[in-house]
Parts: C-alpha cells; structure tokens; sequence
C-alpha cells in the first residue's frame, strides 16, 4: 500500500502498512474527510514524521488527538498555527520552559516546527479527528499505528528521551525499553491537570541533560 510519509519512516513502517487494521483505517479516514471537516489538513497528517526523520529522533512528546478547532492542528502535539491564540495546556507547557530555565520564551507562537526540526517528534495518538468532536478517531487503527511507531523507535534506536504526560501518554509508554532510553513521566499540562505534578517537573532541562550526557546537542526549547 503506497503512503506519503517521510522516506526514513516509509523504510522502518513498511510493514505496518500491508497490515488490514491499516487498509481499514485508510479507508475511514478517507471517508471522514469526503463527509465534512476533518483535521488536521490531510497533506499535514504525517508531518510530525516529516519534519522529525526516524535516524534524527531525539525526544518524543507524546499527545493524544489532534486540536478539533478550525485552523489549530497542524500535525504536531500541541502545536497550533501562528496567528492562532495558543491552547491552555501549550500555554502551561511554556510556562513550565519558562520556570525550568528560569528566563522568558524567544519563541511564543504555538508552531512547534522548531523544536520537530531539531529532532523532537511531536506524536499524537491519533492523527486525525472530526471537527468539534473530541476523541472522533480514537478505536479507529491509528493507536495501533502510533504503538508501532514508538516500539520502533524503542528498538532500533538508543538514548532517546520520550516525555509523557497525562495517564493516556503513559499507558503508551509500556512498550520503550527503559533500560536504554530515558523516560520522564508527570501529569497532563491541562489546566485540570498541570499542579498536581506538571508543574515543577523540569522534563526539558532534564531532557537536555541526559541528550548532552550521551554525546546528543541539547533542544533549543525557548
């Protein structure tokens, strides 16, 4: 089954998508976008994996849908277009940058693409979602597709740092290898969520340590 993805991706996903459960999601998916509103744009499904090739995978920030507004979701975990207000739980990730390195943020758009380009693969769950429905897509293919992904990159890689946040994230979780790979765990930044333990969690400078430690150039966060 020929897929647009980035060619490092095509190569270590191949065999994913000859699998049934991924004929099927196609076809959902496909009907979902001829019905209505469908996001993120479908050229922008995949664009976590295009801007994050599958050899330059530093960090993995795991999120659960898609943004449902109209002009939000843009293919990468809580990012948001430039020009649109930044959503709470981006708002607090940023505020916790900002306490972690104890100096503001250079860069306060919501368009992640900067840190993707330096290696952190912004994954959701679930690639797409039907407008104003939260959760739309889930049961759908696409978590068997995301499980894939990370166990891939849990096997075949070495010293990445995946980052989850929120009990969904860490449920995805249970597939890295932990003995060679950092794992850093705490609440959801949601505003319901984000000072029972997000808050004063400090993943990104811990992140930037372990990658120094390991011979890796620190992410740029702010």
């Amino acid at each position: 089954m020929e897929v647009k993805i980035e060619s490092s991706w095509k190569k270590h996903l191949k065999d994913e998508f000859e699998k049934p459960y991924f004929k099927e999601l196609t076809e959902f998916v496909k009907k979902e976008y001829e019905k209505g509103s469908v996001y993120p744009a479908p050229k922008n499904i995949f664009r976590a994996f295009e801007l994050t090739p599958f050899d330059e995978v530093k960090v993995v920030i795991l999120g659960q849908d898609p943004y449902h507004g109209p002009k939000q979701a843009i293919g990468l975990s809580f990012a948001v277009n430039e020009g649109v207000r930044n959503p709470p739980s981006l708002q607090n990730i940023f505020k916790e940058i900002e306490s972690d390195f104890s100096t503001p943020m250079v860069h306060t758009g919501g368009d992640l693409s900067r840190w993707a380009e330096q290696g952190v693969l912004l994954l959701n769950a679930t690639l797409t979602v039907r407008a104003a429905t939260a959760g739309s897509h889930q049961g759908k293919g696409w978590e068997e597709f995301t499980d894939a992904v990370i166990q891939k990159l849990s096997d075949e890689r070495e010293h990445l740092v995946f980052i989850l946040w929120g009990n969904y994230a860490r449920a995805k979780g249970a597939r890295i290898d932990r003995t060679k790979h950092l794992v850093i765990e705490s609440a959801h930044p949601s505003p319901f969520s984000a000072y029972n333990g997000f808050f004063g969690s400090k993943p990104f400078s811990k992140a930037n340590a372990y990658l120094k430690a390991h011979g890796e150039k620190p992410i740029d966060w702010l």
